[in-house]
């Protein structure tokens, strides 16, 4: 049942909590059909899906300036306890490179293909350690079908679950474990760089990856220079720390970047999914904020409007939002936001309600 913040509908307790899971109700007997090319036309007149290379020549720039500063700061350091100080900054900066390499999966950066998986190399695989074929191709069949159990990769089954059918079997120590998941998304989430990696590198044997030989050259060089790098500036003690710090917080970054803007929202009926307009809001929550959030989350707070449009560069998304909402507000389909707390805790709260369905 939809409750209101404002002219905007967002779900009830403002996280999206509703009975029957997050979100569920405010978009049941929802069939509205169509306006997804009179949303794209205003947009497109309104210039919104012009692209600016200049912004992300700039940002990436400043990235790697930052990225020699924290080098030259851990060499300025070496063999001291103080170095693990550069760990969570080399964290932040691997994700900013992770948001860039996003950005470029969606072409938002050039239209050319080549042009953007050449970039896409050299930002995924050379300065973030991973696959950028192997990732493209994982997240376009996300906003493909979005909270789609059988077509979605990020709500397939696994170490946690999102439906109560992906429960059904499940005894002894993994029904204990998805009795548990609530609990055990953060500190899993800090795992979530470092299986990242893995993933990467077994898709360097997975058939009709692109470009296998620059993949596999750029992702060894990346791991090659880290292990320098640690080698070279600290103990072998010390870089085990630095790692589990390093890696833990990319993990957690990376996690509570992406994991708000749909875990929780409704598994959509045959007919809500068929229409593009539906598929891609009633599955996404924003990320209420100012600059400060769009910062920090790289434009995913803007997640309804990312998937609708997402060539569209991030730059863009927050003069698109008001568009984009008031168009859903005039056709009464539920557009969810909230804080960020409030997602997080959607979030947790489905992954509680799900859990507690297995009894085995």
């Amino acid at each position: 049942m939809p409750g209101s913040r404002g002219d905007v509908p967002v779900m009830v307790g403002e996280a999206g909590g509703a009975a029957g899971g997050p979100g569920e109700a405010s978009c049941a007997g929802v069939t509205y059909s169509g306006g997804y090319g009179d949303l794209t036309r205003q947009v497109r007149t309104a210039g919104l899906l012009r692209r600016h290379p200049s912004a992300f020549a700039a940002h990436a720039v400043a990235l790697l300036l930052v990225l020699v500063a924290v080098v030259m700061l851990m060499t300025a350091l070496r063999d001291s306890w103080w170095i693990l100080v550069a760990a969570p900054l080399l964290a932040v900066i691997a994700t900013r490179f992770s948001f860039l390499g996003h950005d470029l999966g969606h072409r938002q950066i050039t239209r050319s293909a080549m042009g953007s998986r050449v970039l896409g190399l050299l930002v995924g695989n050379l300065l973030s350690g991973l696959s950028y074929d192997w990732w493209v191709r994982k997240h376009n069949a996300h906003h493909a079908h979005p909270n789609d159990l059988a077509s979605d990769p990020d709500v397939r089954a696994g170490a946690l679950i999102w439906h109560p059918s992906q429960g059904a079997g499940r005894r002894g120590v993994g029904a204990w474990w998805t009795r548990h998941q609530a609990a055990l998304f953060f500190p899993l989430l800090s795992l979530e760089a470092v299986n990242l990696h893995i993933s990467s590198v077994r898709a360097l044997v997975v058939p009709n990856l692109r470009l296998r030989a620059a993949e596999a050259t750029l992702l060894a060089a990346h791991f090659a220079g880290y292990g320098v790098l640690l080698a070279l500036t600290m103990s072998w003690p010390q870089a085990i720390v630095f790692l589990i710090l390093h890696k833990s917080v990319q993990g957690l970054y990376l996690g509570c970047s992406f994991a708000p803007n749909h875990k929780g929202m409704p598994i959509l009926s045959d007919e809500q999914a068929q229409d593009p307009l539906l598929r891609q809001v009633l599955t996404s929550r924003n990320v209420r904020g100012g600059p400060v959030t769009d910062a920090l989350l790289g434009g995913l707070n803007y997640q309804i409007e990312h998937h609708l449009f997402p060539s569209m560069p991030r730059s863009n998304l927050r003069f698109a939002q008001p568009l984009v909402r008031a168009f859903c507000v005039e056709r009464d389909i539920p557009y969810v936001e909230c804080s960020a707390l409030g997602s997080y805790r959607a979030a947790i709260t489905h992954m509680h309600r799900v859990g507690a369905t297995v009894h085995g």
